[in-house]
């Protein structure tokens, strides 16, 4: 079964927080992982930035992929949040489990 993995960053430990609550709330995720303090280099209008932020990265499947997506574009706290979906098979009982955990 493919499952997605979708990943963001937040700046603050309290976003990141606010996003995997939500995600298992709403049940468009499984399980939601937060990686502390990682060091990102990126271009901001033009210019180049370098910030330290927490990797959030949400299990999810399929048909819950876009229900994510929209939560978390209306409460991330970015004017532009990275929102990037992976997708990829998993073994059968761990894709079982994310399927069951984020069934209505």
């Amino acid at each position: 079964m493919n499952l997605v993995l979708l990943l963001t960053t937040a700046a603050k430990k309290s976003d990141a927080r606010r996003l995997a609550e939500s995600a298992l709330r709403h049940r468009v995720a499984a399980c939601v992982q937060i990686l502390p303090m990682i060091e990102s280099h990126y271009l901001w209008k033009g210019k180049k930035e370098i910030g330290r932020e927490f990797l959030v990265l949400a299990k999810t499947t399929s048909s819950r992929r876009k229900d994510l997506l929209k939560l978390w574009s209306k409460i991330h706290p970015y004017h532009c949040p990275e929102l990037v979906t992976l997708t990829g098979k998993a073994a059968s009982a761990y894709a079982g489990w994310v399927k069951d955990s984020t069934s209505d």
